[in-house]
Order: structure tokens, then C-alpha cells, then sequence
């Protein structure tokens, strides 16, 4: 008889193959097992990067520029050998199996802790994003410090990576979660006697639940409510309130020199020191409104392009109708041009009438 379907005919000796699924779960079970989480999540700390469709290659350029600058700022990484770990001794153990338990966890997490490295990379749950986790160092002081040296050096030290942004917390991206950590997180930067100028930029990727409107009024209420004192700029902020959605995890930072920094775009803040201009508070805005001028004059540049080229049709439709100075001042009316006409067919006719008149005066003067 035919094997049941979705069954695997045994195999010589009765053993079974194992299926797929079973090869999977080991396989996710041996990565999870190096140390840490492998995929962006709530409660974790890091560096947010943008690239330009090379994910790969964006990961080994952070991986070089982070180590660079946090060996300079922290001094270089430390690891442990496992054969120096600390391990209790004999006389140490106890008999009692709860205690004996938790003595292993925190074996486990220890050692786990001690595998870890500096920066890892995650799965950031979006195209062209990657996340960086990163342990015992502060994120947006790392990466203020790498955007001041490429703005004052003028090196460009990336290709692929486009935008850099230091992530201080993470959590799940529901409304009422991001207002109960946001309490607690803004602190340091808004609550009294600590002030000052903010504005809030927001993006949401692969998320659709979120609305833009109401999750920048509730933060700004917060912001608010920790110390009135705290006013919105939007062109030259003290602070910028950084929130980027991916799914359903929140990612929240507080930065400085935004707008310096040009969104802390690393290819456009070399661009800048190249040129030798310093951005201005509030270019952005003013790049805005000169974007719809230029649109604007763009379109009436159209126009005005259709109709001369419609004007210079008419001209070679209409030989005999002669343009004086530029075309703006002088063109011709079509009534204009009928008139001319008319004054031409009566001159004509006034110029056959007196060459009539004339030979007829010569046949007289004949006779």
C-alpha cells in the first residue's frame, strides 16, 4: 500500500527521517544560542543605519567605522577565555536544588554576557535598514562623535551608509506603550530644571497601525508636562526627538546638532564641509519653500516655452506678419493681423486704382 501522505516511508533498520521542521528549529536554536537577541526587539540599545541596497556591505562599514571611533572613545575591546571564567568550587555547592538552579542560570548569563560583543548586527525587520545593537557604551554619544570628526576633518570615510541614527531605547510600537516609556526615557533631557528647545521627527516602516499625528502630540505633551518651560523649534531645535517605527517595535533617541549635521546623513555632512557653507537653522524650510518656487517658475517657464513655440508656428503660418523687439512686447494680435491685412488689401486696391488712372491719363495725352 501507498504511504500515508505527509509521512516519511521509513528507512532501512526502522529508523525515521527527521523532517524539515526539526532541522529548522536547531538550526535557529544554535544561532540563538551565540549570545543575545538576533532580530530588532523591545529593550534593546543600538545604532539604526540606512543604506543604499547593499545591506551587506552597509553591515562591514559599520562594523569598521564603529570599531574606529568606540576604540577611541572607550579604548579597545576586551575578551575573556573561557578557560579563565570564573567557576565555584566543590565546597561551594549547596544541597539545596533551587539554589544549586539559580547558580547555573547566572553561570549561563554570565558567560553569555562575556561572548557578547561591542556591536552586534540584527535583523531590522525592514529593506535598506540595518540595526546595530550595541553594549556598554552610549549610542548617541558614539555617533555625535563620529559625525563631528567627518564635519570637521571632511573625510569620507562611507560609500554605501546613508543615515546613522543612535538608538537609546526600544519598545513595543502600540500607543499606550511608547507614552508609558517615554515618561520615564525623556527625563533626562526634559524634566526640571533640565529645558530646552525640541522638535519631533517621525517615520514608520512596515507599520500601518501608527498614526503620525497622534504619536507627535502625545510626546510633545509629555515633553510639556515634564517642564513647561520646554517650547517647540522647529528651526534651530536644541534637541530632536528621533522616532523610528519598524513593525511593531518603537525606536526612540534623543540627539543634538540635527539640522548641523544634516539629518546626520553621513554623505551629505561631508558634502557640506567640501563646499566650505554652514547650514543655516532652519535651511531645510527654507529649501522647502524654495523647491515650490522653483516648481512654480518651473511651470510658467513651460508655459511660456508652449506659447512662444506656438507664436513661431503662427510666424510661419503667417509670413508676412513682421514681430518688432522681444516677442513679450511685440507680438501681434490675430485681430491685429486681420486689420493689417485689410489695410494692405485696401492699399492695393488704392495702388491698382491709381495705376488705372494713369494709363488711362497716357492713352489721353496719345490721342
Amino acid at each position: 500500500m501507498m504511504a500515508a501522505s505527509g509521512e516519511q516511508p521509513p528507512q532501512a533498520g526502522g529508523v525515521k527521517r527527521r523532517g524539515k521542521a526539526q532541522y529548522v528549529q536547531a538550526k535557529r536554536a544554535r544561532r540563538g544560542g551565540g549570545g543575545g537577541p538576533r532580530q530588532l526587539e523591545p529593550g534593546l540599545q543600538g545604532i539604526l543605519i540606512t543604506c543604499n541596497m547593499n545591506e551587506r556591505k552597509c553591515v562591514e562599514e559599520a562594523y569598521s567605522l564603529l570599531n574606529e571611533y568606540g576604540d577611541d572613545l572607550y579604548g579597545p575591546e576586551k575578551f575573556v577565555d573561557k578557560d579563565k571564567q570564573p567557576s565555584g568550587s566543590e565546597e561551594e555547592e549547596e544541597d539545596d536544588a533551587e539554589a544549586a538552579l539559580k547558580k547555573e542560570v547566572s553561570e549561563i548569563q554570565a558567560s553569555t554576557e562575556l561572548r557578547l560583543r561591542r556591536f552586534q548586527s540584527l535583523e531590522s525587520g525592514a529593506n535598506n535598514v540595518v540595526f546595530i545593537r550595541t553594549l556598554g557604551i552610549e549610542p548617541e554619544k558614539l555617533v555625535h562623535h563620529i559625525l563631528k570628526d567627518m564635519y570637521t576633518t571632511k573625510k569620507k570615510k562611507t560609500r554605501v551608509i546613508l543615515r546613522m541614527l543612535p538608538i537609546s531605547g526600544t519598545c513595543k510600537a502600540f500607543l499606550e506603550d511608547m507614552k508609558k516609556y517615554a515618561e520615564t526615557f525623556l527625563e533626562p533631557w526634559f524634566k526640571a530644571p533640565n529645558k530646552g528647545t525640541f522638535q519631533i521627527i517621525y517615520k514608520a516602516r512596515n507599520n500601518s497601525h501608527m498614526s503620525r499625528e497622534e504619536v507627535i502630540k502625545e510626546l510633545a505633551g509629555i515633553v510639556g508636562c515634564l517642564n513647561p518651560e520646554n517650547k517647540v523649534d522647529l528651526s534651530n531645535p536644541q534637541y530632536t526627538i528621533v522616532v523610528e517605527i519598524i513593525k511593531a517595535v518603537c525606536c526612540l533617541s534623543v540627539v543634538k546638532d540635527y539640522l548641523l549635521f544634516r539629518k546626520y546623513n553621513l554623505q551629505e555632512v561631508v558634502k557640506i564641509n567640501k563646499e566650505g557653507s554652514q547650514p543655516n537653522p532652519g535651511q531645510d524650510a527654507q529649501v522647502r519653500n524654495g523647491n515650490k518656487a522653483k516648481l512654480e517658475f518651473g511651470n510658467t517657464d513651460k508655459e511660456n516655452l508652449k506659447s512662444n513655440e506656438s507664436d513661431s508656428a503662427e510666424e510661419k503660418n503667417n509670413p508676412l506678419v513682421m514681430v518688432e523687439g522681444s516677442k513679450e512686447e511685440g507680438l501681434l494680435s490675430e485681430t491685429q493681423v486681420e486689420s493689417e491685412k485689410g489695410d494692405k488689401s485696401e492699399n492695393g486696391s488704392q495702388v491698382m486704382e491709381g495705376s488705372k488712372s494713369n494709363e488711362s491719363n497716357l492713352v489721353s495725352e496719345k490721342n
